[in-house]
């Protein structure tokens, strides 16, 4: 797994990314150590044209990593809690990339696990907030390029997956194209995080007086 993939891999659309990048290495290298997940579940985001997306309404401050060229991480901050990785796909402008949702991890395994000591070995990168944990991704590491084999993140090549044990569904929590059958996964495999549709919170009604 020591081959970086190359930016032509990712200069395509996200839809042919997204499943394509299953079975590939993901690792993050720190003062401590190096990290790396093999990827088992992902998600595609389309860009101007999927309003799932965050660069749906246009380029802000925030997306702005989405609009350059392919082969770069998008990190965002979500629920006041979290760090979620994603990786620019498509022609510089094209702003689409691909979510990293869940994975195996296949080197640092002691490491990751003293990021998360509660943790099974299983759901350590199960889900993309732990995934963000168990590599040691945060907001700094946004903008990086990972096709670059002096930078901290990089993607690697990995196992070649059959097309035939991957397996499509709608994306997580999401509330615009919901049903857009746009998260990929490897059938079977453990490390694939649990599916659940997203449900809007009710307001309550106000207090009869």
């Amino acid at each position: 797994m020591s081959d970086l993939l190359d930016r032509d891999f990712f200069d395509r659309p996200v839809e042919e990314v997204a499943p394509a990048l299953l079975g590939q290495v993901f690792a993050h290298r720190t003062d401590e150590g190096e990290v790396a997940v093999r990827l088992t579940e992902v998600e595609a985001y389309a860009g101007p044209l999927d309003p799932a997306s965050h660069s749906y309404r246009g380029r802000t401050a925030r997306n702005a990593v989405m609009w350059g060229p392919p082969g770069h991480a998008y990190v965002y901050f979500t629920y006041g809690m979290h760090f979620c990785v994603n990786l620019v796909c498509g022609p510089d402008g094209t702003a689409s990339a691909v979510l990293l949702r869940a994975g195996e991890i296949v080197a640092g395994l002691d490491l990751a696990r003293s990021r998360r000591p509660r943790s099974t070995v299983r759901d350590l990168a199960r889900g993309p907030a732990r995934l963000c944990q168990a590599l040691a991704v945060d907001r700094a590491h946004n903008g990086l390029d990972v096709c670059d084999t002096g930078s901290p993140l990089r993607i690697l090549s990995g196992d070649v997956v059959d097309p035939a044990g991957i397996r499509t569904g709608p994306r997580v929590g999401v509330t615009a194209a919901k049903d857009v059958p746009w998260r990929f996964w490897i059938d079977g495999d453990p490390t694939v995080s649990q599916y659940r549709p997203h449900v809007p919170r009710r307001r309550r009604p106000p207090a009869q007086t």
